[in-house]
């Protein structure tokens, strides 16, 4: 768990780390879109319902991953010294 302090300073991570965790977000966010429109195909209610669960994780992971890049800033790229 973060502390308030820790929660407030924000960190650094890199542009490739970046993009890994959008494309990881948009991952998420699209299972959960198809995932939910299967629901409709099923019939049992325990599968229903655990199939809503994995939406509702899979939503709930995306938005964290979002939370956790909105408090992210980009490292600087430092400019290469010619050696």
């Amino acid at each position: 768990m973060m502390t308030n302090c820790a929660a407030n300073e924000g960190f650094e991570i890199s542009p490739r780390f970046r993009r890994t965790v959008e494309e990881r977000i948009a991952r998420l966010e699209k299972d959960a879109t198809f995932d939910e429109a299967q629901m409709a195909l099923l019939k049992d209610g325990d599968h229903i319902r655990r199939h809503m669960r994995l939406v509702a994780l899979q939503r709930g992971e995306a938005l964290r991953m979002r939370l956790f890049l909105d408090r992210a800033r980009p490292r600087p790229s430092w400019p290469l010294i010619a050696l």
